[in-house]
């Protein structure tokens, strides 16, 4: 009797472990970086593979492209929200490329051959680089595109922000491409007083991005990058290709995310946090709940 219940004790020891050790094995640690927009990102892929029944560990926060990427390397983190112009300009470190599923590819490619990890389904959500003035100019001047700001350039006063009128991707970039911005002033303002300064026409235009916040305010105009000079930047879960294999639900509840994601979904997404101040988590939560992504 004492060895026939050691032995059934023994089993249960054993069975307990492997238990445990699944259960460990199946916990998603998802990843963000450090900026409005990815935190809600990072905590809707929470949310979801939570619902879906996994074990999820929120690492959410990482400071910057170069820690988040090596975090996921390392398995420090299983999945984080990037961008395809990231991954192609500070990854690959390649030239600026315009076509979407171009850059798409290469970085994907890339990721899987080098880091074994993978992209999936990019979202609609394009947060690239931008110029946005404000409405009146735009109607006063017929601005809608780069080329136009171009021609009215003597007309603008420009907020740009820090390292913008050095950078390839900034005002080096405009002008090389599109012939010089000869600005009626340019200005240098922090980015969080930035679209303030076009809202009270201290300025009339100023640097942006794709899915700002701001940009739900329909005082502001976003220009049309008509010639190309700044590469796509849409969102997708970048993810450990051994994190992908455990279960195919994964795959499908963070592409079911990206299906719901848009430049002015995205906007809007932004705004509630920055603009409202509401709490990116109570955010990302109603917007799932109200995509029937979760319950």
């Amino acid at each position: 009797m004492k060895r026939k219940s050691f032995l059934i004790l023994s089993i249960v020891l054993v069975l307990s472990l492997l238990l445990s050790a699944c259960s460990g094995s199946s916990k998603i640690k998802v990843g963000s970086k450090n900026f409005t927009e990815s935190l809600i990102l990072g905590e809707m892929y929470s949310l979801a593979l939570e619902d879906a029944g996994f074990k999820v560990e929120r690492k959410l926060n990482l400071n910057g492209t170069l820690v988040a990427h090596e975090a996921l390397k390392s398995g420090d983190i299983d999945v984080y929200p990037e961008y395809t112009g990231t991954g192609l300009l500070n990854i690959m470190e390649e030239e600026p490329i315009s076509d979407p599923q171009q850059v798409y590819d290469m970085v994907s490619d890339f990721y899987k051959e080098k880091f074994n990890l993978v992209w999936l389904t990019p979202s609609n959500a394009n947060n690239t680089q931008a110029i946005a003035v404000s409405k009146k100019a735009s109607d006063e001047y017929g601005i809608k595109t780069l080329s136009d700001l171009q021609k009215h350039a003597g007309n603008i006063d420009f907020a740009a922000v820090p390292e913008f009128e050095e950078r390839e991707d900034g005002l080096l970039g405009m002008n090389r491409v599109y012939g010089d911005f000869k600005f009626k002033s340019i200005k240098l303002y922090d980015y969080g007083v930035k679209y303030r300064a076009v809202l009270n026409d201290e300025v009339q235009g100023t640097v942006a991005f794709g899915t700002d916040g701001d940009l739900t305010n329909p005082d502001l105009v976003l220009l049309e990058d008509d010639k190309h000079l700044w590469p796509p930047y849409f969102v997708a879960p970048v993810i450990r290709q051994e994190t992908l294999d455990k279960d195919e639900k994964i795959r499908q509840k963070l592409d079911e995310i990206s299906a719901k994601l848009d430049n002015e979904t995205m906007q809007k997404l932004n705004a509630e946090v920055d603009l409202n101040q509401r709490e990116y988590a109570d955010v990302a939560k109603e917007f799932l709940k109200n995509e029937g992504i979760i319950k």
